[in-house]
């Protein structure tokens, strides 16, 4: 009887295993999908974004994407400085704005993808100041929103 019971506890592990793993590839999966979303307001117009807020979603951005998704995708930084982008597995041109304290510090306009280079041979985008917050939108965006060097951006739902 004891032999039987040793079993049946057996069993129960295993499958308590098993329902703890599939849990954890579900989170994983949801994880990787879900982005959170935030809406910022620059020159009185209010845009919803995507936001990436740590280092995994810093690394994916917009990568891999057939479209935006929202208005724009906003990088929050945990320090100011120099952040260096570049169209890693981008399928449609951007916008590039850094931010920095809630003010625009500069802005690349139009830039395109790089589908046929190599990681190490990919255009580095570059701020001429430091920022905390980097800006992505569709090419043209910047320009349709009138979007200049100097203008406030501020978080108005996160």
């Amino acid at each position: 009887m004891l032999k039987n019971d040793r079993k049946k506890a057996k069993k129960w592990q295993l499958y308590l295993l098993l329902i703890v793993i599939i849990l954890t590839i579900i989170l994983k999966l949801y994880y990787s999908y879900y982005w959170p979303k935030a809406k910022i307001e620059i020159n009185g117009q209010e845009i919803s974004v995507l936001v990436a807020d740590n280092i995994l979603r810093w690394e994916k951005g917009l990568g891999d994407r057939k479209e935006l998704g929202a208005d724009g995708m906003l990088f929050i930084f945990p320090k100011t400085e120099s952040h260096i982008f570049v169209m890693r597995d981008m399928r449609f041109p951007i916008d590039i704005i850094w931010i920095k304290q809630g003010m625009i510090v500069d802005i690349a306009s139009n830039v395109m993808t790089e589908p046929t280079k190599k990681e190490a041979e990919l255009t580095p985008y570059i701020a001429r100041d430091d920022s905390n917050w980097v800006l992505e939108m569709s090419a043209g965006g910047a320009q349709n929103l009138n979007l200049k060097i100097g203008d406030k951006v501020k978080m108005v739902r996160y």
